[in-house]
C-alpha cells in the first residue's frame, strides 16, 4: 500500500500542531505500517520551506519514513484536467495550485493520500482514497 502525504499532516507532526498533531502522527504510524510513505515534490518543497536548511528537512522527512517521488507527465495532465474543472465552476484561480499537482501526483503514483483537505480532493480526484488524520482516534 502506497500512501501519498499532504503537507499539511507533515507540518501537523513537526511543528506539534495542537488540535492535528496527535492525531496526523497516529495516522501516519499507521500508514507507514501498512506500507510506503511517499511525498511529491511540490509537498517536499512546501515542507522544506519550513525547516532552518534543506538537510533538516530530508532528514526529519527521512526519519518520519517519507520517500521523494517526483511528479511525472501523467500526473501533470491530470492536475490540469482537475484545474480545468476547477475553473468551469466558477474558480477564480489564475494558474495551477500546488494542490492539484498533489491530487494527480497522489492519484497516479499512490493508493491513497492522507491529507486534511478532504473535501477538495474528493470534489476533484474523485476515484482517489482520501484518508483524514481530524478523524483518527486519540488513543
Amino acid at each position: 500500500m502506497i500512501t501519498a502525504v499532504d503537507t499539511n499532516v507533515l507540518l501537523d507532526i513537526f511543528g506539534a500542531d495542537p488540535v492535528f498533531g496527535r492525531r496526523s502522527g497516529l495516522a501516519l504510524r499507521r500508514c507507514v505500517a501498512e506500507g510506503r510513505l511517499v511525498a511529491c515534490d511540490v509537498v517536499w518543497a512546501e515542507t522544506a520551506s519550513f525547516f532552518e536548511s534543506p538537510e533538516a528537512a530530508v532528514d526529519a522527512l527521512i526519519r518520519l519514513g517519507v520517500q521523494f517521488l517526483p511528479g511525472n507527465e501523467e500526473g501533470a495532465l491530470a492536475a490540469a484536467v482537475a484545474w480545468r474543472e476547477y475553473r468551469r465552476r466558477g474558480g477564480r484561480r489564475d494558474r495551477v495550485a500546488a494542490d492539484f499537482l498533489i491530487g494527480s501526483h497522489a492519484a497516479t503514483t499512490a493508493d491513497r493520500l492522507l491529507t486534511r483537505d478532504r473535501g477538495f480532493y474528493r470534489a476533484y480526484f474523485d476515484a482517489l482514497t482520501v484518508l483524514d488524520p481530524s478523524r483518527e482516534p486519540t488513543r
